[in-house]
């Protein structure tokens, strides 16, 4: 189940969510936990390089943005 969302001035919503349903079987629950692995897994064959690069670019913006974090705090001793 799809809730709606605020949409963007263009009418595209800015986020999609679902909402898991907590009737389904464990079966469907299997059936569709094994249809979102292999998509995965066809999406990684199929764009297995890019998604390693922008991996590693996220993590290195991360770690530079925790780093200029912690060296930006202040301690306020002003007590």
């Amino acid at each position: 189940m799809i809730t709606k969302q605020p949409e963007t001035r263009h009418g595209l919503p800015l986020t999609i969510n679902f909402e898991i349903p907590a009737y389904w079987t464990p079966e469907q629950a299997l059936a569709v936990f094994e249809l979102l692995d292999d998509l995965r897994e066809q999406i990684g064959a199929y764009y297995s390089v890019q998604l390693f690069e922008i991996s590693r670019e996220q993590h290195l913006h991360a770690s530079t943005d925790d780093a200029d974090d912690a060296d930006t705090e202040v301690d306020d001793q002003s007590f």
